[in-house]
């Protein structure tokens, strides 16, 4: 596989914190499917939502996980899938081999992408930029790595924004990172927007429209 070219102009990946995210990953990897048992429920559905929306092809699915998404990847498309978190992939392999269903699985960062431009003619991601350090950077690579008029998929939680609940979700969100790893109050659609990509749609889902399906496509 051909590497990218290093792009100047592209912010450095931040090594600290996103060492901090795999170590906290690591360390949940043996209970993250007991701590999302219930909200798995409801998030099951949504999951099976957006599958339902991604093309043939070769398709990049960006944090795996222990493989939730595995069982709603559509027939016939070739899928490549990476997560920061050794111990996750782990999990994610047995599953894998469980359901006897081939997913390349590769340990790398959406951050800094391992694949040449215009890899991949989608990418979804399902409760990921929540996590990623540089969100911004992590999509940016998404655009560069998925062809001219492909898709981009995401199901991501976002801040409420509303007077009260918007800054409580701001005061909670240090002790949120510390526990689950994750951001609760990050305002996706806009790291989309900044990332240069091109907003097809978001459909709001859930209680408060706390979750979103946004559907964008690079902007070559």
């Amino acid at each position: 596989m051909t590497k990218p070219s290093a792009n100047p102009l592209q912010p450095a990946v931040d090594r600290r914190q996103t060492e901090l995210t795999r170590a906290r990953y690591n360390r949940i990897a043996p209970i993250y499917n007991l701590m999302e048992l219930l909200p798995e429920r409801r998030f099951s559905g949504w999951r099976q939502l957006l599958w339902a929306k991604v093309p043939a092809g070769r398709i990049l699915e960006v944090g795996v996980g222990t493989g939730k998404n595995f069982p709603y990847h559509p027939a016939g498309v070739e899928v490549v899938g990476i997560d920061l978190s050794e111990r996750m992939l782990a999990q994610a392999r047995r599953k894998a081999e469980k359901l006897g269903h081939p997913v390349d699985l590769h340990q790398m960062d959406v951050q800094q992408l391992d694949f040449p431009d215009r890899s991949f003619d989608a990418a979804a991601a399902t409760f990921v930029f929540c996590s990623v350090p540089d969100p911004v950077l992590g999509l940016r690579e998404l655009s560069r790595v998925v062809k001219p008029g492909g898709k981009i998929l995401l199901l991501e939680h976002v801040r409420i924004d509303h007077p009260l609940i918007g800054p409580l979700m701001d005061w909670f969100n240090p002790l949120a990172i510390r526990i689950t790893g994750a951001n609760i109050n990050r305002r996706t659609v806009e790291n989309v927007r900044r990332a240069g990509l091109i907003i097809e749609s978001v459909t709001p889902l859930g209680p408060l429209n706390v979750v979103r399906l946004i559907e964008a496509r690079p902007a070559g």
